[in-house]
């Protein structure tokens, strides 16, 4: 498991991600986009929490994000002292593409594996997922 995490998180993984996507998007954006179209509108500081980093750190480069017009921001509904982020109509295109090529390179390491090998990947990983998220 530990390999396996170590793998994934590693820079060059997101560079390869980014390259295989043909989209022109700083690596250090790369996680704050994918999080913000998977659990937005999120605020900076949760943004921060997910993503282990420093929240000023993290305010900087939504500003960037929403420079690039990849995010909108906008006062929460709960806390209108809090801005939340959602992803624009380009951002998921831009996800999309990412969604497409993250696709392209797992088919390249599992084209070897038989259709129950990938039944048995997806739901051990689901419930894996599940069980690490109680």
């Amino acid at each position: 498991m530990i390999d396996l995490v170590d793998e994934i998180n590693r820079p060059r993984r997101d560079d390869r991600l980014i390259e295989e996507a043909g989209i022109p998007l700083d690596r250090a954006l790369f996680p704050l986009l994918a999080r913000v179209a998977r659990y937005g509108p999120i605020g900076v500081v949760e943004l921060a929490d997910r993503t282990g980093r420093d929240h000023t750190t993290i305010s900087r480069q939504m500003a960037k994000l929403e420079e690039l017009g990849l995010v909108q921001r906008h006062p929460s509904a709960k806390d209108k002292r809090v801005r939340e982020a959602t992803v624009s109509p380009e951002g998921r295109e831009m996800i999309a593409m990412l969604n497409t090529a993250r696709e392209r390179l797992a088919n390249r390491i599992l084209i070897d594996w038989t259709a129950a090998d990938l039944d048995q990947l997806q739901k051990l990983l689901r419930r894996f997922a599940d069980d690490l998220m109680k």
